[in-house]
């Protein structure tokens, strides 16, 4: 098997292309991002609260979805045990603060065309 190549620029991902912050927020119509929106805006939530809140089995490709959009929503890994008592390493998402503003702003804008 060949080794992969790097790009001719020599710059392999797209935060290191200069894209590592997000925008203004798109926005979305979508429902399950409504909703996951909605819970994140009230707690952090792990990857299965995700799961549960927005309908969907895929949490993480949604927040990759709502990161393409212009949220951050970082994940931050907490230590935990499972039920076998092994250590284990979670990601909780959460909003930024930037985010947060960004969310308002969005959701002010679309209160006033009568989207809400």
């Amino acid at each position: 098997m060949k080794n992969a190549r790097l790009p001719k620029n020599g710059k392999t991902s797209a935060c290191e292309q200069g894209n590592s912050k997000p925008g203004k927020f798109l926005g979305t119509d979508n429902q399950r991002h409504l909703r996951v929106i909605q819970a994140l805006l009230t707690r952090p939530m792990p990857r299965e609260h995700v799961d549960s809140v927005a309908g969907c089995s895929n949490g993480p490709e949604l927040i990759a979805e709502l990161r393409r959009r212009g949220l951050s929503i970082p994940c931050t890994r907490a230590k935990k045990k499972d039920r076998d008592l092994f250590d284990c390493f979670p990601g909780v998402y959460h909003l930024t603060h930037s985010d947060r503003r960004k969310l308002t702003a969005w959701m002010r804008e679309r209160a006033k065309e009568g989207l809400s």
